[in-house]
């Protein structure tokens, strides 16, 4: 009876308690997606600590005493929204809002913040909507994993890896010829002559708010696609005023134990060149810098200031600056083994152990101005200047060629190369509302890259004759090009223009079902490349001296000049450098439709029609000449998506590109490395790719994802670097045979393992992911002959594809523990794995060049001490493992050499 009566009261209490209140509900939505509710949206009673979250429908509800509020509404990556609000006893109060970017005014809206895409929740938001298949990587997430360059960064997703050694990006098994990158979606220029993008490791992620990774090709990219396009968003700012300090302190393991770190006379330490060829080089010896080396202290070092602020312009406008300057440097050491192309017996040709000394520095400066003209137009305007150079000297001793220079040991071949790029970028982009249903986006940047090598030197020197000591050595006079000294140039200018305007139609209760987009992208490019190689051609009518291979000067020299010990010579007898000018116009419309036929199926479908032109010029040691082209590629995709459920997609993409050859790879250019020789082939044409994925996305959280993707491509006509069949073994670029297939597949899991969300967050997140690929390409000598003047014998009528890994691994944890709103701790573990891959295909019956599998283990540590001050660790390589070569059918060991440890320290401290 008493427990009846206490339920009774307790009932009459709540009753009495629930009418005395007021509830305030609605839906939140997205109005850039046809007003999709918004899940894991933040619900705030402003000045309370009532709150809620919305639910997968972007629905919410809060109970609360009579009053007048201000209600907020957050979401990471949308405009913060309040709306006030008055709650009566009783009463229902209906709020249903929308998040918008900064492009919509909203009535009873004050807006309080801007997009922010560099956080991972609001990227896979991004992902999450989207109807193409689309990857991110945000500048949070570099942060977290300790990642300073653009290079790097990507290797953290999915498919991707990086070539030792070189700075290839591989996407899915494809390299640097079926890839693009790009910048806010306009194109960037390359700074090396052979290849087609920008070496993505000089780029700071100082400047970068997110990446973005499309495995996928659509109808706005530009079609020169096979493996992904890289697309770079820099930073901008719209907060209150921010300025910021760092700088780091680091060592490499095995630079560090070097006593005397050898470095190439002339090489700047800030990188930035002025050495040019003499202006009478053939009447004396008027060289500027000398052949010896010079020494370093191997201490890494980076220092950087950046800040940004914003201002309210009128009562709609708003205007936000943000500015960042850095400078980093970096020594590595490594020493190994370098035996160069093996024989059909398993012999080297070469057999020669080396070391190598680098120097790299970067200079990166950034200004962002953009301006919210209102709540329906908006400008951005970036400037980007970046100054990388990279210096290698790397020494070899051994045999040179067991059948001619140095058999017997004792040879000795010193390369000095230092090599400088300057690029700058400038970009206007601009978006406007004309309507509710009317939106346009447009950019244009003019770009100017220009990359030099200024000064790269070469010796080679074998034993004296008749000595059997072969630390007794002299200048070889094998060939002119032994000992030498090469200037190159490339200048590379671009101007680019996107245009897109998009259209929605068929209102309907849950908004808009369709979606019509309209646009042209322009691009073209003027490459101017010209280089001049000095060779000194010793006398052999005159008996040569002893030569120190560490005082190289005391040999080249004024007096042995005069004394005729040697003579400078070019390959055409004078100044004229050998050249080849480049122009390349791609013209191109574009027309995309997108609806939505049930509330769970959308389907995006579009043609992008590109006229392209590629000319060529080139005079050099081998031939004049010029060739040209133009074609028109039609190419269509298609992109569906089907909502499994509020937090699961299944996505398909389907599409045609195709895969354009390089400017150096049609100009019959002879490039001589220490260990081959690379030359055009004005014959080599485009190939074209087909390319399908389906992927199962899964979004438990607003922070967390399981996906699985499966992929095929079909490549006709694959272009790849071979060994043609001459007196030298030339390596040139060729159309292999007539298809190549990849078909893989992809899983990525993000989760939280453990969450504390109380007044001091803590939490323990994960990530993993892998890529599994079968490859295959057919090779037909036949079919190469009968289109060039090349003869090429292959090892085998089949192959895989050149750096593509069988499986690809990735995974990090991480742990985050808050001891106030002003201090902290973060510890990430990061490793990588990538297995077995092809460097370069064999031929004439030699096997394969395959690197061979390795896995990569970083540790990063931040903690903000105080309010003010920020430190940081990280040690990355640590398990160092043995680099390696192999040529496989042989069964020989090509190349082996280990990287070291590195150790790094920060610190920044912030106003």
């Amino acid at each position: 009876m008493k427990l009846r009566l206490a339920f009774i009261a307790l009932l009459i209490t709540t009753l009495a308690f629930a009418k005395s209140q007021g509830t305030i509900t609605g839906i939140l939505t997205d109005r850039d997606l046809n007003e999709r509710g918004l899940p894991a949206a933040n619900v705030i009673i402003k000045g309370t600590t009532i709150s809620t979250n919305t639910d997968a429908e972007g629905k919410y509800s809060l109970t609360i005493a009579p009053g007048k509020y201000v209600v907020q509404f957050s979401l990471v990556g949308y405009e913060t929204v309040e709306v006030l609000v008055n709650v009566k006893e009783g009463e229902t109060t209906v709020i249903n809002e929308t998040l918008v970017s900064a492009s919509y005014n909203l009535d009873a809206v004050v807006i309080k913040t801007k997009v922010n895409r560099q956080k991972e929740s609001a990227l896979l938001l991004d992902q999450k909507n989207a109807v193409e298949i689309k990857q991110s990587i945000g500048a949070q997430e570099l942060s977290r994993k300790g990642v300073s360059d653009v290079a790097t960064a990507v290797t953290k997703t999915t498919g991707i890896t990086k070539q030792e050694g070189s700075g290839n990006i591989f996407v899915r098994g494809l390299g640097d010829r079926y890839n693009s990158t790009t910048m806010n979606g306009l194109p960037l220029p390359s700074n090396d002559p052979s290849k087609k993008n920008i070496k993505l490791g000089i780029f700071n992620t100082d400047i970068v708010e997110s990446i973005g990774i499309d495995k996928t090709y659509n109808f706005r990219n530009f079609g020169d696609f096979g493996g992904a396009n890289i697309d770079i968003v820099s930073k901008s700012y719209n907060g209150k005023g921010m300025l910021e300090f760092g700088l780091d302190l680091g060592i490499n393991t095995l630079a560090i134990g070097q006593s005397k770190f050898r470095i190439q006379d002339g090489t700047p330490k800030f990188g930035f060149s002025n050495t040019n060829y003499p202006s009478n080089p053939f009447s004396g010896y008027n060289f500027k810098t000398n052949w010896n080396t010079k020494t370093a202290t191997p201490l890494n070092n980076a220092y950087f200031i950046r800040g940004g602020d914003s201002f309210q312009v009128g009562e709609n406008g708003k205007i936000g600056f943000f500015g960042t300057a850095s400078f980093d440097n970096e020594y590595n050491y490594k020493n190994g083994i370098s035996n160069g192309s093996i024989g059909t017996d398993g012999i080297p040709r070469r057999n020669l152990a080396f070391q190598s000394f680098t120097y790299n520095t970067n200079t990166t400066l950034m200004g962002n101005v953009n301006y919210k003209i209102n709540s329906s137009n908006s400008l951005q305007y970036n400037s980007l200047f970046v100054n990388s150079s990279s210096q290698d000297h790397s020494e070899y001793d051994g045999i040179i060629d067991r059948y001619d220079i140095a058999s017997n040991g004792g040879g000795f071949i010193r390369r000095s190369n230092f090599d400088q790029t300057t690029m700058y970028i400038n970009q206007l982009l601009g978006n406007h509302t004309l309507s509710e249903r009317t939106k346009i986006k447009w950019g244009v940047s003019y770009n100017s890259l220009k990359n030099s090598i200024p000064d790269r030197m070469q010796n080679t020197l074998i034993p004296l004759n008749g000595q059997s000591d072969p630390n007794i050595k002299q200048v070889s006079d094998n060939n002119d090009s032994e000992n030498h000294r090469f200037y190159q140039n490339l200048k590379d200018n671009q101007l680019a223009a996107n245009f897109a305007v998009d259209y929605k139609f068929n209102e309907s209760e849950d908004g808009y079902k369709g979606k019509f987009t309209l646009g042209y992208s322009g691009y073209t490019k003027k490459v101017d490349f010209e280089a001049r190689q000095f060779n000194f051609d010793i006398n052999t009518a005159i008996t040569q001296p002893i030569v120190d291979k560490n005082n190289i000067d005391g040999y080249f020299n004024q007096a042995n000049f005069s004394n005729n010990l040697f003579s400078i010579k070019t390959f055409n007898g004078g100044l004229k450098p050998q050249t080849y000018n480049g122009e390349q116009n791609i013209q191109t419309g574009f027309i995309g439709l997108e609806y939505k036929f049930t509330p769970k199926l959308t389907v995006v479908v579009g043609t992008r029609g590109e006229y392209i032109i590629q000319n060529i010029d080139w005079f050099t040691n081998i031939s004049k000449g010029s060739n040209k082209f133009d074609k028109v590629e039609i190419l269509p995709t298609t992109s569906i998506k089907y909502e499994l459920t509020d937090k699961q997609n299944l996505k398909f993409a389907a599409s045609k590109s195709y895969t354009l050859p390089q400017f150096k790879e049609r100009a019959p250019f002879q490039f001589e490395d220490v260990t081959e020789v690379i030359i055009g082939n004005p014959k080599l044409y485009s190939s074209s790719n087909y390319n399908a994925d389906i992927k199962w996305e899964y979004f438990p959280k607003s922070n967390e994802i399981i996906s699985l993707t499966a992929f095929g491509k079909l490549i006709q006509n694959p272009i790849n670097e071979i060994t043609i069949a001459s007196a030298t073994n030339d390596i040139s670029y060729v159309n292999t045979g007539d298809k190549a297939v990849a078909l893989g597949a992809e899983f990525e899991i993000r989760k939280n393992i453990f969450e504390k969300e109380s007044e001091n967050k803590e939490n323990l997140s994960a990530g993993f992911n892998a890529s599994y690929m079968y490859n295959k390409q057919d090779f037909n000598g036949k079919k190469v002959e009968d289109e060039t003047d090349l003869t090429v014998f292959f090892s085998k009528t089949e192959g895989k594809l050149t750096g593509a890994s069988d499986l690809l691994l990735n995974g990090d944890v991480s742990y985050f523990k808050e001891f106030s709103k002003e201090k902290n701790i973060l510890a990430t573990l990061t490793y990588s794995y990538f297995s077995d891959r092809i460097y370069a295909l064999g031929t004439s019956e030699r096997g394969d060049l395959v690197d061979k599998a390795v896995g990569t283990l970083d540790v990063i540590l931040k903690s903000k001490l105080t309010k003010n001050i920020g430190i940081g660790f990280s040690a990355k390589n640590i398990l160092d493992p043995t680099i390696e070569r192999f040529q496989d059918k042989q069964n020989v060991l090509v190349q082996s050499y280990k990287k070291g440890v590195n150790f790094k320290l920060s610190m920044t401290y912030s106003f």
